[in-house]
This record gives C-alpha cells, sequence and structure tokens, in this order.
C-alpha cells in the first residue's frame, strides 16, 4: 500500500501550471466534463469499496492491489476538486499525466 509521505507528494507536489491563461468559456466545458468523470468515480469508487469489504469478509485480509487503486481514484477526484474549484489551473487525467 501506498505510504502517507508518497501520497502527500502526489496530492501536494509540484505542478506546473499552464503557460496560457484559458478563456472562460472553455474552462466551462473543462468543468462539465469533469464533473461527469467525478460522478463515474463516485460510482467506481463505491463498488470498489463494496468488493473490497467483501473480499475482506472472505478473507480477513484487505486486497492491497485494490486499496491502493482507491489511493489512486481518491487523489485523482482530489486534484479534479481543485481543478474544479479553481485552486489549481492544471486539468487532472487524461490531460495530465496520472501519476
Amino acid at each position: 500500500m501506498a505510504e502517507p509521505e508518497d501520497i502527500n507528494g502526489r496530492l501536494h507536489g509540484e505542478q506546473f501550471e499552464p503557460e496560457q491563461k484559458e478563456s472562460l468559456l472553455t474552462r466551462l466545458i473543462y468543468m462539465i466534463l469533469i464533473a461527469v468523470m467525478i460522478s463515474v468515480a463516485q460510482t467506481v469508487l463505491a463498488t470498489a469499496t463494496v468488493l473490497q469489504f467483501i473480499i475482506l469478509a472472505v478473507t480477513k485480509e484487505p486486497n492491497p492491489r485494490l486499496a491502493d487503486f482507491g489511493t489512486d481514484l481518491g487523489i485523482w477526484i482530489a486534484k479534479a476538486a481543485r481543478y474544479q474549484m479553481v485552486a489549481s489551473s492544471v486539468k487532472p487525467w487524461p490531460w495530465t499525466e496520472l501519476d
């Protein structure tokens, strides 16, 4: 599983802001697309949560790959939310690298 310092670096590490500002209309289009993607991500997160619980109930151990997937998904959602709330001009994956 990912270490807490790794997660902190992925959330708050160096990100390169775009050199050129996008227009408000362009930002609105990206915000709508990302809002749809966040909605899909929430469904995937709920499904993965139920699956992880079933695995935990059966094996008494969490699946580490599924736990890491949940961490990656959470980091993506956090980056998407930062873009949505204009805390960052860096768009999340698929427009930038998925780190």
